[in-house]
């Protein structure tokens, strides 16, 4: 970490910005040596004579220069597409009549092709538009990955129709939820999940709901299906209506008649949260920002047009539908999706969906590309956790992006797999504050340069790190942080451009409490990420925990991120999570550690000297919970909720636990020793 320099070093340092310039200067050409002195000079005047900071500026003068160049080029694209009114189906047919017959999707043996893309999509627009959908209706879409998802909400958007991605996983009341808070007026659902929408159909808030049956190829069709064995006899066959050869009414509409008055601003789909917390809640993404997402990362990671993203994430979830399929729709690129993550089969799958030839060699195979692969939460984990094998390097993966890479497995993670580049990017469905690394800075989940704030206006202000609580000075206005002081990111909003929007949930509720108002001035609003990250002089922001996730223990405070990491290191990469509970007659919550173990392999000697080694004494868990598995969600994050809530009581939890003693070691908890806590007469 960079410091302030003392004020009799100012002269020294003011003598070596030349000498520094001169030096990053000729990494990026010996024509900007005058403008780079010139620039150094400037920021040293203008920075209130901070050493530091104009240290800070001309070590990054190179990055930042690229990234102002990339920088540019996406809001120049942004630009001419927000004023052409463009939205992402107008994009998407552009792409097609560039190259037709290029594939955009993979999955298994089977591909569709852009213009098969785009004529399914039509195809699915006659349909509801014939059925009398029109825009801003909402249909709830629940199916697991194929082929023929992206084209049905694509094709959608086309009537303006605004579609909720459904988590395929969720049953019951979550489910019904999420399908009633978007104000759904129809169901589509293919035919392995009708099951989950018969069970709910009968309930008050779902009955009535017409819900139409996407069926596979070489499924039943509903007229040889009893109503007995067929859980939806009512539901229109989907697959069957558009079929180009089935002669349903959707065939006898003309696409062109359909009104074309969707806007850039428009909703186009509903992206849920994930529900660590609480229900689902339905984010809203225009057009406008599904192209800035998608564009984002095409642009500022370098994808080529012959890529080929590995795509393993469900495309309900924003990292894959909004980022990996948008690359596809929007960008050209290539996608390899699979039903379901396997950690056992990721490299394989990898180096199955491209060519046999070797970079550099050319080659005219439509499915040659240079790989590129996606991650979110511990999906990189669950993947070097396999054995070793000799696919682990036999890949042409070069780039990796997603979020959720633990630091502490980064440096193995790219040295077994080989990996030249990780894209680790930072950012919520829903927020408009997103970061991304884009120079392989360890650990770093993107940085925001110092000429750069002024148009990306995000940053870090104090916070009460137990509880997430701003705290504001005597003027009533938050406090920014310095570098190196953890903080609350947040983003300014700013409705008129796409960098800086927030148009929130479904629920208006939900949406205005993510805002904060009269932040530095009066009038102003900004997003509240919920997120406290860390920012460097450089400008690298470091994620170091989610508000409610740290806890206060003698005094001090515990990020449970970092006691994870670390523990995680300890007992090989199993699933854990750290939380805080409380304890009667004591101020704060004590550290509790939840460990998947279902074999009984860890050692809990060596996990405490480990524990001891490696974490300060208020950070060492005073619980360890081992249990067969941890609640996570669908999108590989932890779920601890139910784990704080089941807390050390052995009257809920059947699992060993066992308690920390003076000596540092653990020792199992006894019916006695639990009840010598609750009457708060321990002493810990």
């Amino acid at each position: 970490m960079l410091v302030e320099l003392s004020v009799k070093q100012k002269f020294l340092t003011l003598c070596g910005i030349t000498a520094a310039a001169m030096a990053a200067s000729l990494a990026i050409g010996q024509r900007l040596i005058p403008q780079s002195i010139l620039t150094g000079i400037v920021f040293y005047l203008i920075s209130g004579n901070r050493p530091s900071t104009v240290y800070a500026s001309i070590v990054s003068l190179p990055r930042d220069i690229r990234t102002a160049i990339i920088f540019l080029k996406l809001n120049l694209s942004l630009y001419r597409y927000e004023r052409a009114g463009a939205t992402v189906v107008q994009i998407f047919e552009s792409v097609v009549a560039r190259h037709p017959n290029k594939a955009a999707f993979l999955m298994d043996d089977g591909q569709l092709t852009f213009a098969q893309v785009k004529q399914l999509a039509d195809r699915v627009a006659a349909h509801f538009y014939a059925k009398g959908f029109r825009k801003g209706d909402t249909i709830a879409l629940l199916m697991e990955t194929r082929l023929e998802y992206p084209c049905i909400w694509l094709g959608l958007s086309k009537v303006g129709i605004v579609t909720a991605l459904i988590n395929s996983n969720l049953r019951k009341e979550t489910l019904r939820h999420s399908i009633t808070v978007a104000n759904s007026k129809a169901i589509i659902v293919s035919t392995e999940l009708a099951g989950a929408i018969a069970e709910i159909n009968e309930q008050e808030g779902i009955k009535g709901l017409p819900v139409h049956l996407f069926r596979t190829e070489g499924a039943p069709d509903t007229a040889s299906s009893s109503s007995s064995s067929d859980p939806l006899p009512d539901a229109e066959d989907l697959r069957l209506s558009v079929d180009s050869g089935s002669g349903s009414s959707s065939s006898n509409v003309d696409l062109s008649a359909i009104p074309n008055d969707i806007s850039p601003k428009d909703k186009l789909v509903y992206i849920y949260t994930s529900g660590t917390t609480g229900m689902p809640k339905a984010a809203v993404i225009t057009n406008l920002r599904y192209t800035f997402m998608a564009l984002g990362c095409y642009y500022m990671l370098s994808f080529r047009d012959d890529d080929i993203i590995y795509n393993s994430l469900p495309l309900y979830h924003s990292a894959g539908g909004m980022i990996g399929v948008g690359s596809v729709l929007l960008c050209g690129v290539t996608a390899a999706l699979r039903k379901k993550f396997s950690a056992s089969n990721f490299w394989t799958d990898c180096i199955r969906y491209k060519c046999t030839f070797a970079y550099p060699k050319p080659c005219d195979h439509p499915m040659c590309g240079f790989q590129v692969a996606q991650y979110i939460g511990e999906i990189c984990r669950f993947v070097l956790m396999t054995p070793p094998k000799p696919t682990d390097t036999q890949h042409s993966v070069r780039l990796m992006f997603g979020n959720g890479l633990r630091p502490q497995i980064w440096p193995q993670f790219v040295s077994r797999f080989n990996i030249k580049q990780i894209g680790e990017f930072y950012g919520s469905t829903e927020g408009n504050s997103n970061l991304l690394n884009i120079d392989n800075t360890m650990g770093a989940v993107g940085f925001v340069p110092n000429f750069a704030k002024a148009i990306y206006p995000v940053t870090l202000i104090r916070c009460d790190e137990e509880t997430g609580e701003i705290i504001r000075g005597s003027d009533g206005f938050c406090i920014k942080c310095k570098a190196g002081e953890p903080g609350v990111f947040v983003g300014k909003i700013n409705p008129k451009k796409a960098l800086n929007s927030f148009v929130g949930y479904a629920d208006k509720a939900a949406s205005e409490k993510k805002v904060l108002h009269d932040v530095f001035r009066k009038g102003d609003i900004y997003f509240n990420s919920g997120d406290i990250l860390v920012q460097d002089l450089l400008g690298n922001y470091y994620f170091k925990d989610r508000t409610g996730d740290t806890f206060r223990w003698r005094g001090e405070n515990v990020a449970s991120s970092e006691v994870e990491g670390v523990i995680t290191t300890i007992v090989g990469l199993k699933d854990c999570a750290v939380y805080g509970v409380d304890i009667p007659e004591t101020e704060g919550k004590a550290g509790m550690a939840a460990i998947v173990d279902p074999e009984g392999k860890v050692d809990l000697e060596q996990l405490a000297a480990g524990i001891r080694a490696s974490l300060p004494a208020y950070a060492r868990p005073l619980f360890i919970r081992v249990l067969s598995e941890v609640p996570m969600t669908t999108t590989f994050k932890l779920k601890k909720r139910d784990l704080q809530l089941d807390g050390y009581d052995l009257n809920k939890v059947k699992d060993a636990i066992y308690f920390l003693q003076s000596n540092g070691t653990y020792r199992l908890l006894t019916a006695e020793d639990h009840e010598t806590i609750k009457s708060g007469k321990a002493r810990l």
